[in-house]
């Protein structure tokens, strides 16, 4: 019992201990799940609301499809990395706003929603999709129709749901903006003052001496110079978010000339066997890199030294092999003939599915074409029987050029002769053409297109890779340098990359190694040897720049010009003390200088901007503070330093209408406002960013 009492306060928190961790591990074992596991999922959080990769996965996939609509199928990292960031400050905006409605208490009601939906004052959303576009009205039945569809379709019912979502998370966005342009107000003083400095003309000579005039190395530094340079300016030195330094040796692997007389080799035999086949376009297009499409051409569509030639050979021409740029061609010309440039047309679009199958889709198209043929209203026949978006327009598709069409209906309209009715099969019906108008006329190609590109081989793969191994197997965190300026290896430098990042100069597939990186720590060497499309990478982690305010030594290399400029700025200073100390006019110091008086006629305030200089804030702005005739003292500006004379200046005449003059600088004010105040939420959010772990 002795033993028992004096350990009972070990006994009761061990067994208070068994008992959580039971707790959690049977949770764990009747969910499926471990309780950490949500953790690992965690995209980010913010003010403590957390975004799981669950959710935000599938709205990156949307954002891409997007871009493969715009741009086509192809996705390329930087795509990618915008995508992803594109979604995330859409996730960090719609939590940290949704915070500051509920603190404002700003809602949507019933009532609202269902006006903004199918009322009188529809959304913005709803009239993109339920309003007509040629005349902007709302189809207020359409909506209903819809709303009431969405009971049996859960599909529509998904779609209605994010809809509704929209509608008012836009109606919020408005709500609150109002609030802050409702709290912005502009007086007569500002709204003057506003006026002159957009208006006021100043006209004055000056006289410059630039920084490069004085040779970098004649200018030493100093610690205390980079120190008072930097308080000067503290501030501006913050961090919004974490960044990273990697230094990295890039491998190449480009092909040597063995490769590309083995490529050469390759393309020799298959010319042979590309002269005697009997299907060119299935030949070409299994031996192919570069996908040709298999119809008439016009010039200006291939490769420069190709296109430059290949137009001028008669039907049944070889050409080939060729080696232009980094790839052999091989080309047959099937046809060539003179051809329209362009078609004006229209078309009928029949779905055989709507109508029976298509045999009858083609017994309609028929039909339509002898109605039109004898004198029938094509446009009224179009909007009728087309199932295409052009029937409203009469099925007029306007004019186009080769390449804008599928195959099938291309080579009709192109092929046929102006006033032609013609029935075309293609992938997405039975379409009954009429050609309107057929425009200009050149030679086109038919051509059974091959491009081999010249490629690294294995070999040569594999021996950058050797080489990749071997430094990899000799560096560490301290002599990463050395050991590349042994090799004769340049060292290059990503610097201040973001986690998000998804680029990186000179290199094509960054992403693996940004990520591997925020996964090290500070001097590491990554433990991954990253491929790129032409070289093998290896890396380390050079610096980690936390978030919030930069240390001195976190900016110096960035700093480093301003400071030797801010010390030649006071050499020549000093020097133009002295060529101002008793001069009478701006000639006399430009005697002294070597250099000559500048004229400079209506510089705004608004615009500081010295022509065939740059901008120089502080020099226009000592310009509007000087009085007229005065020889100014030395100013520092960003790309030397000054010394003027103001001539005068032009008064703007009187604000004709204070009152819209008030309403155009609240306006711009109001935006700004709108601006700063999210930008100053964000700041006080608590952002947690775990993005790189999983894109």
């Amino acid at each position: 019992m002795t033993f028992l009492r004096n350990r009972a306060g070990f006994i009761l928190v061990g067994a208070i201990a068994f008992a959580i961790i039971a707790f959690l591990v049977g949770d764990a074992l009747q969910s499926g799940r471990p309780f950490w596991e949500a953790s690992n999922r965690e995209v980010g959080s913010i003010n403590g609301t957390s975004i799981s990769y669950d959710e935000f996965a599938p709205k990156v996939d949307q954002n891409l499809e997007q871009f493969k609509q715009q741009y086509g199928s192809s996705v390329n990292p930087q795509m990618q990395a915008m995508a992803v960031d594109n979604v995330w400050q859409s996730e960090v905006a719609n939590i940290i706003l949704s915070k500051e409605y509920d603190r404002l208490g700003l809602s949507v009601s019933g009532d609202e929603l269902f006006d903004l939906m199918q009322g009188s004052n529809p959304s913005p959303i709803i009239m993109q999709y339920f309003g007509n576009p040629q005349t902007g009205e709302f189809d207020r039945a359409a909506v209903i129709s819809s709303l009431k569809a969405r009971t049996n379709d859960a599909n529509l019912r998904m779609q209605w749901e994010i809809l509704e979502k929209e509608i008012e998370n836009q109606t919020l966005q408005s709500k609150y903006a109002n609030l802050i342009k409702n709290s912005v107000y502009v007086t007569s003083l500002e709204t003057e003052d506003d006026y002159n400095n957009r208006n006021k003309l100043a006209n004055f000579n000056y006289v410059s001496i630039n920084y490069n005039s004085i040779l970098d190395d004649a200018v030493k530094l100093t610690d205390a110079d980079y120190q008072a340079f930097y308080e000067e300016r503290k501030s501006a030195f913050t961090n919004p978010q974490e960044a990273r330094k990697i230094e990295y040796v890039k491998f190449s692997f480009n092909p040597t000339a063995a490769d590309s007389l083995l490529i050469k080799q390759q393309v020799e035999k298959l010319a042979v066997d590309f002269k005697n086949t009997k299907n060119d376009s299935l030949f070409a297009v299994s031996n192919s890199d570069v996908a040709v499409p298999y119809t008439y051409l016009t010039k200006g569509n291939l490769d420069p030294a190709v296109d430059s030639v290949i137009f001028n050979y008669p039907a049944g021409s070889f050409y080939g092999p060729v080696l232009t740029g980094n790839s052999y061609k091989l080309i047959k010309v099937i046809d060539s003939k003179i051809s329209p440039d362009s078609v004006k047309a229209s078309h009928i679009l029949i779905n055989p599915m709507d109508v029976g199958g298509e045999a009858a889709a083609y017994k309609l198209a028929d039909s339509l074409k002898n109605l039109a043929s004898r004198g029938g209203n094509f446009a009224q026949l179009a909007k009728t029987f087309s199932v295409d978006g052009s029937k409203d327009k009469g099925g007029d598709l306007g004019t186009f050029g080769r390449g804008a069409m599928v195959p099938e209906f291309e080579n009709a309209a192109f092929n046929g002769k102006a006033g032609d009715l013609k029935i075309v099969k293609t992938q997405f019906g039975i379409h009954l053409l009429k050609i309107e108008r057929q425009i200009g006329a050149s030679k086109v190609a038919k051509l059974a297109y091959i491009e081999k590109s010249v490629a690294p081989s294995s070999k040569t793969k594999d021996m950058a890779h050797r080489k990749a191994t071997t430094f990899m197997n000799a560096v560490n965190s301290g002599n990463f340098s050395e050991v590349a300026k042994k090799d004769n290896f340049q060292v290059l430098v990503a610097d201040r990359i973001t986690s998000s990042q998804g680029f990186v100069s000179g290199l094509d597939n960054p992403r693996p190694m940004v990520r591997a990186a925020y996964e090290a720590d500070n001097g590491d060497v990554l433990e991954e040897i990253f491929a790129m499309e032409d070289a093998y990478v290896v890396a380390r982690v050079a610096n980690v720049y936390p978030k919030g305010q930069m240390s001195l030594a976190d900016v110096k290399d960035i700093i480093e010009p301003g400071v030797r400029n801010k010390k030649k700025a006071a050499m020549i200073s000093e020097k133009m003390n002295a060529a101002l100390k008793g001069a009478s006019s701006l000639e006399q110091v430009a005697q002294k200088l070597g250099t000559v008086v500048n004229p400079l006629e209506n510089i705004v305030f608004a615009n500081p901007v010295i022509p065939g200089l740059a901008q120089e804030n502080k020099v226009v702005g000592a310009v509007f503070g000087s009085p007229v005739g005065k020889l100014s003292q030395p100013v520092e500006g960003m790309m030397g330093v000054y010394a003027f004379v103001v001539n005068g200046f032009s008064n703007p005449a009187p604000i004709a209408n204070m009152f819209k003059q008030k309403q155009l600088l609240a306006s711009s004010v109001s935006q700004r406002a709108i601006g700063i105040a999210f930008q100053a939420l964000q700041d006080k959010a608590e952002i947690k960013d775990n993005r790189y772990k999983f894109y």
